[in-house]
Parts: structure tokens; C-alpha cells; sequence
């Protein structure tokens, strides 16, 4: 338990029509279960998210955005200036198939990084021919100062910064040994997302407690 984890929680869940964090996926708050989730894997848990209605039952330390509106680059930055430990592991809030045994793996590996962030094929809309999964990532303090300069510059582009720190990729390959159909990465934030996340949410957990 040497570094943090942050659940970024701040947005305003337009493609919802109302606050994601809050719907109820297997019987429990979205929110709350991911949290449920990483919460052996860390000592400080980090809400980024505003004081909403509802998120006091949430058992993580909850901190204001300390650049409103600077989307989720914002949220990182915060996450890492609030911090108790030097490495960071941010993830969004509306993942209900977060897989713990990749982010076991993704904490276990050395750190000599300032980003170690899984990457999937195909071209993305951040403009490569791979997709970063920014909020599926660890980052370190070190990143603080070329994300300060980036927001200064108001410029919002999470990996905007990357190419001022050192990047360690995990590739595909390797995160399907551990998710072999990349749902860590599912976001649930629209109606049909969330429709077919609980239309398959009780497979999931049946099947992750057959794996043990």
C-alpha cells in the first residue's frame, strides 16, 4: 500500500441525464462499487468530486477540484497535489467492470515511470493510432509540474503533458491476459451503456468469484 487511488467524480453526466455515480448496479451506487473494489489495493482513497447530495456515504476522502472546470486533467492534477503517497492510481467513476487483478499487476510493477497507462489499438480521438486509457492509469508527483504548465496554458487534453514525462505502456496483449475482453475499460455513461451493464453485471461478479 505505497501509493494512492483517486476515483475522479466531478463531471456532470450530460449523456446520463443525471448523476452516474449514483445509479445502482448490483445493488449497489456505481460509485460505491468501485470503490468497494479498490479499496484493499490502497491506504488513501481520494473522491475528486463535489459536495453532491449522496456522496457522504462514500468511504473516501472526498477533495474539491482544485482547478474547476479543467476537466479530467483537473481531476489528476488534483489527485496527485492531495495525495499521502507519491504514485497515484486514477481511475473514472463509471467503470463497473474495474478488474482488480489488472491493477494488481499494473501497482506490482516497478516504478520507473511517470505514467504507466494501458494502451489499446486502433486509431482514437486522441489523435494516434492507439487509445490511451487515461483514467485507467498511475501517475506520479513528478507529472505536477508539466500539468501545471499545461493548465496555465488552458489546454485541457490529458496527454497533452505526456511528452514532457516518461510514459511506460501496457500493451494490449498484455492486459488481455488479465481482462480478456477489455471490460475494465467499459464506461458506463449513457443509457444504453448502463442498460448493458446491468444486463451483464451478475455474470461478471459470478464469474469473478468462481476465479477467486
Amino acid at each position: 500500500m505505497d501509493l494512492s487511488i483517486a476515483i475522479l467524480s466531478g463531471g456532470q453526466s450530460r449523456r446520463m441525464g443525471k448523476d452516474k455515480a449514483l445509479l445502482d448496479v448490483g445493488g449497489e451506487p456505481l460509485l460505491g462499487r468501485v470503490l468497494r473494489r479498490v479499496a484493499p489495493l490502497s491506504d488513501d482513497l481520494l473522491l475528486i468530486a463535489p459536495a453532491r447530495p449522496g456522496y457522504e456515504q462514500f468511504a473516501a476522502r472526498r477533495v474539491d477540484d482544485l482547478v474547476p472546470q479543467a476537466g479530467p486533467l483537473g481531476g489528476i492534477y488534483t489527485a496527485l497535489t492531495t495525495a499521502q503517497h507519491p504514485y497515484c492510481l486514477v481511475l473514472a467513476c463509471d467503470l463497473p467492470f474495474v478488474n482488480v487483478q489488472l491493477l494488481r499487476y499494473m501497482i506490482s510493477l516497478p516504478r520507473d515511470y511517470d505514467v504507466l497507462i494501458p494502451a489499446l489499438r486502433g486509431t482514437s480521438a486522441q489523435g494516434g493510432e492507439e487509445t490511451l486509457q487515461t483514467l485507467h492509469a498511475i501517475y506520479s508527483r513528478a507529472c505536477i509540474p508539466a500539468i501545471e504548465q499545461q493548465l496555465a496554458q488552458g489546454r485541457y487534453q490529458v496527454i497533452g503533458f505526456f511528452p514532457r514525462v516518461h510514459v511506460r505502456r501496457i500493451p494490449e496483449s498484455t492486459v488481455r491476459q488479465f481482462d480478456p475482453e477489455l471490460l475494465s475499460f467499459f464506461n458506463a455513461n449513457t443509457p444504453e451503456a448502463y442498460a448493458w451493464a446491468l444486463a451483464h453485471v451478475q455474470a461478471f461478479d459470478a464469474a469473478e468469484r468462481l476465479q477467486g
